[in-house]
């Protein structure tokens, strides 16, 4: 058989030229854009390219025998780049939010001649959370209601400005808030500039600000009552004519899906290095009982999501009809669990969601830089611990807890803490959660570091 020759290409936005010569016996090029700062979307982007995956599983027999791939991947911090890149030929692969996957279906039917197949799911949350409201952390503003009269930016078109608009239509704001038009990077340095009243992202952006401590989050995703997830298109031509090579790519994502929730804190570190998200961000979301979800398969309830959206997009932004039924082929990726000795069924079936899904896990974690995660019985227990390793100068990475409402895991920073009479601590993601608790319990709100008890005493 005849040697594969692998021509592997990375780039920032706007530096690469693609060659597309599809054609038997030659080369096939293999483009494929991605957000590595986007914690959903990693399994079908950065740990391909990293751990070179999609190498692995492209046919190399029969019509590709003689075959040369070129494989590209090219970095991007939203989902639009993508879809105009895909549109001009110059990507075959997109990985992105449930909104921009929405308009690039829509875009593309739009044309009449090129269509895209959404043909898995990376990532999700079924709750909603992952996307988020920001303020400063400084701010006077513990709530959606605080926010009227004022301005909230968000990237237009996302996932985290279609919840931004159901949130406050829902909380009878609609009208009453302003709402910017601001990338990720700028909206993250504008709350820590105290240059903007709150700003609305995807994650792990949320989460990002208040492990600064830059930020804090005043309306979880959760609340408005639609899931969020990221997920694969291809262009349909390209699928029609390398069904082969879909198939191995998509098998690729489901081996990057296994490696990440193999070793959860190996792939935080490693993602970290890759992306420059801080490890202990990528490990809220990576982590058992965290954040994001990693399954491939297209659930009904995402299509019932993507409808949703659909609908919310054409009042507000007027983009084209969507047919979700030619749209929407999960075949590919039924083949690909198929080829990987996986069940497809049963991970169809399978729905995580925080309240479920935590009830049985550790109800507290510490990140210590000298030995690793540790668990703890109670949230005491863990705060106790805090405080003997903040006396004994122990370096501590991060703090881990579950909202004793949602069951969202966040971060022991950006907690609310209520200790009982009896001693009981319970955490809170809201302040105004945590003091309705004690106001039916008892107690008292306390820091999770004891020298921040006397600031807090004064807020009290």
């Amino acid at each position: 058989m005849s040697s594969k020759k692998y021509f592997l290409a990375s780039c920032a936005l706007g530096s690469l030229i693609i060659f597309s010569s599809h054609a038997w016996g030659e080369r096939i090029s293999i483009g494929v854009g991605h957000q590595s700062m986007v914690t959903n979307t990693v399994a079908g982007g950065i740990v391909l390219e990293k751990l070179g995956l999609i190498e692995k599983y492209l046919p190399t027999d029969g019509n590709y025998a003689d075959v040369e791939y070129e494989i590209i991947f090219r970095d991007y911090d939203s989902g639009p780049p993508i879809t105009n890149q895909m549109m001009a030929g110059n990507l075959e692969f997109g990985v992105m939010g449930d909104y921009p996957l929405i308009v690039n279906g829509a875009s593309f039917q739009a044309t009449g001649r090129n269509e895209t197949r959404f043909i898995a799911v990376t990532g999700y949350n079924r709750q909603g959370t992952g996307n988020g409201i920001v303020v400063p952390v400084a701010s006077d503003v513990h709530s959606l209601e605080g926010l009227a009269g004022k301005r909230i930016s968000t990237p237009v078109g996302s996932a985290a400005w279609g919840m931004t608009l159901k949130a406050l239509r829902d909380a009878g704001l609609d009208g009453d808030v302003a709402i910017v038009d601001q990338s990720p990077p700028v909206g993250v340095a504008n709350i820590a500039g105290n240059r903007i009243d709150a700003h609305a992202d995807f994650g792990p952006w949320s989460e990002v600000m208040e492990f600064r401590g830059t930020g804090r989050k005043i309306f979880d995703g959760s609340e408005a009552g639609v899931p969020t997830f990221h997920g694969i298109v291809v262009r349909k031509a390209f699928a029609e004519r390398y069904p082969e090579v879909v198939d191995g790519v998509l098998q690729a994502t489901l081996e990057a899906q296994q490696w990440v929730e193999e070793d959860p804190m190996r792939a935080a570190v490693q993602l970290s290095e890759w992306t420059g998200v801080a490890k202990e961000v990528l490990y809220l979301y990576l982590s058992e009982g965290g954040i994001s979800t990693l399954d491939a398969t297209i659930k009904s309830e995402w299509v019932d999501a993507l409808e949703y959206d659909h609908a919310l997009l054409q009042d507000e932004r007027d983009i084209p009809d969507l047919d979700f039924d030619a749209w929407v082929d999960d075949g590919y990726i039924r083949r690909a669990y198929e080829a990987s000795g996986l069940d497809y069924a049963a991970d169809l079936e399978r729905m995580v969601t925080p309240v479920a899904q935590n009830s049985d896990l550790s109800p507290a974690q510490i990140w210590f830089a000298d030995d690793a995660i540790v668990e703890y019985d109670s949230v005491a227990d863990m705060v106790s611990a805090y405080r003997v390793a903040e006396d004994e100068g122990r370096e501590v990475y991060a703090t881990y807890v579950y909202d004793h409402h949602s069951g969202i895991k966040m971060f022991g920073k950006a907690a609310f803490f209520s200790e009982t009479p009896a001693g009981e601590v319970v955490a809170f993601m809201k302040r105004a959660d945590s003091e309705a608790y004690i106001a039916d319990n008892g107690g008292r709100m306390i820091a999770l570091a004891a020298s921040d008890e006397e600031g807090l005493a004064m807020t009290n």
